[in-house]
Formats: structure tokens, C-alpha cells, sequence
């Protein structure tokens, strides 16, 4: 599976800005003003080492 190649890409790294989300509970994955570790990026979407340890894709919205 394509995401666990992703467990060890260190792409950058990026700041948290904010975690208040329309749609979806972004505050329990996520942590205003914490740095995380990029594996992947999209036109649309930045898929990062979250607060459970696996990879998820968050819009780049929430970052700085």
C-alpha cells in the first residue's frame, strides 16, 4: 500500500494554524501551534504525521 511508503518520508515541516473545520473534528488529530512532519502533499491537501502516529491528509487550510 502506498501509504506506508509514506511512513518514512520527511518532506518538511509544518505549523498548525488553526483547527476549526466546517465539516469534520480536525482539534482531536491535530494541535494548534504544533509542528508535524509532511510524508505527502497534494494540489489540495497535506498528508502529515498526526497526534495518533499514522498518516493523514488534512486540507492545507489548517497550516502555515
Amino acid at each position: 500500500m502506498l501509504q506506508n511508503e509514506w511512513e518514512n518520508n520527511n518532506v518538511r515541516t509544518v505549523t498548525v494554524k488553526h483547527t476549526d473545520a466546517e465539516k469534520y473534528k480536525v482539534s482531536d488529530m491535530l494541535t494548534a501551534g504544533k509542528e508535524y512532519t509532511v510524508v505527502n502533499e497534494t494540489e489540495e491537501y497535506i498528508f502529515v504525521k498526526d497526534n495518533s502516529g499514522k498518516v493523514g491528509g488534512f486540507y492545507k487550510t489548517y497550516f502555515s
